[in-house]
């Protein structure tokens, strides 16, 4: 085979794009991926990043099948073992690992550890990186694909993978469409230090100007995550350090406690599905597919379990001596992952608007809605588990 000939060119080299290529790799399909930087190395020393994925057991079970996990806990990572919703006092609904008979509910890992860990995974495995580079051009020949890059190098490869964000290249060279729209808020992530121990509880208090959030991570260090209008989180995000710490402490339940705010990033909602997951000889994954309201954190969850899907189509169909990149083939994933997808996406809808209004009649029927959801039993354990993967 040629140096410029794969079979699988995976455009993103991210924590969905790696996980991927280090799965393929593993079961000897030749895998190249092209990503634009390379992620910086770990320094015990430095600050969170203040971007957190919170990884539910089965995307635990997935990195630990390719043997990237471990990396993960040595550099760092905290588990959370309940998780926690209300709007009045008086209506909380609480999931916790011990219903489900699980040591955790998951663990919340910054992305840029996720993303070392998997790329040092992708440079130990027989995987062409092509980093820095970025994609030019994609055009179908000869039953497989022709990527030209940035350079003027050209890759051929039966199989292409667009896990390259929700602003994806594959997907508008492909022709792809997507569904969606943007939601009316925005949301500002937090890193602080607090005075305590952060603790192993995740908690969020629905207000009608949009949630508040508390994600423990190790030590006395946590994120926060603030949603609200997007005027109101450009305002937040231009105050001083101190004097948005003011506004946590106005807005924020005051059992968050004494705090330092350290960094904060703030990023718009949007909501995109693609029309299709795939094309003959090329595939969608993870937020090139579909990007969700990061309510319950479900967004990297959504991607590995596709990362799974994918895999299994490929593996399966390969050794049925099936053709498996064609479209017949790839269409099995699609049909696996788009209805979840889609409920998953729907799902967040439905809690964004209920909670997003002043309506006095909504207010009391979603209160007694969590009410409800608390004392559902085997329904409530039901949700938990589909949530993470079970």
């Amino acid at each position: 085979m040629q140096d410029n000939h794969f079979d699988v060119v995976i455009v993103g080299g991210g924590m969905v794009g790696a996980a991927l290529a280090c799965g393929l790799a593993e079961h000897r399909f030749r895998v190249a991926v092209i990503e634009r930087a390379e992620p910086a190395p770990f320094d015990a020393q430095s600050e969170p990043d203040v971007r957190i994925s919170a990884i539910g057991t089965a995307s635990v079970d997935l990195l630990k099948q390719l043997d990237v996990w471990s990396s993960v806990q040595v550099m760092r990572c905290a588990p959370y073992r309940k998780l926690e919703t209300w709007e009045w006092q008086t209506a909380h609904v609480t999931f916790d690992a011990a219903s489900l008979g699980l040591p955790e509910l998951g663990f919340m890992v910054e992305n840029a550890v996720l993303q070392r860990a998997l790329w040092e995974k992708m440079q130990q495995c027989d995987i062409t990186l092509l980093c820095p580079a970025t994609l030019e051009n994609l055009q179908q020949h000869n039953g497989g694909w022709t990527l030209t890059l940035s350079g003027g190098e050209k890759l051929m490869a039966r199989l292409v993978v667009g896990a390259d964000g929700a602003n994806s290249q594959v997907r508008q060279l492909a022709g792809i469409g997507i569904h969606g729209w943007n939601y009316t808020q925005s949301c500002l992530l937090i890193g602080v230090e607090c005075e305590h121990p952060a603790g192993d509880s995740t908690w969020q208090q629905f207000t009608p100007d949009g949630p508040r959030a508390f994600l423990p991570l190790f030590g006395r260090q946590a994120s926060l995550v603030w949603y609200d209008k997007p005027s109101r989180i450009r305002q937040l995000q231009s105050l001083p350090l101190p004097q948005l710490e003011k506004e946590i402490a106005a807005h924020f339940p005051a059992r968050l406690g004494r705090f330092e705010a350290k960094r904060a990033a703030a990023f718009p909602l949007v909501r995109r599905h693609a029309t299709r997951y795939v094309l003959p000889g090329l595939a969608l994954v993870g937020d090139a597919a579909h990007t969700i309201n990061p309510l319950a954190g479900q967004g990297v969850n959504l991607g590995y379990r596709d990362v799974d899907a994918l895999m299994d189509t490929l593996i399966a169909a390969r050794a049925n001596a099936e053709e498996w990149c064609a479209e017949r083939v790839l269409l099995r994933y699609q049909r696996q992952r788009q209805r979840d997808n889609m409920m998953m996406q729907s799902g967040m809808d439905l809690f964004y608007f209920a909670f997003s209004n002043r309506l006095p009649p909504l207010k009391v029927l979603r209160n007694l809605g969590l009410m409800a959801a608390e004392r559902a039993g085997i329904l409530k354990r039901q949700v938990l588990r589909y949530a993470l993967g079970l």
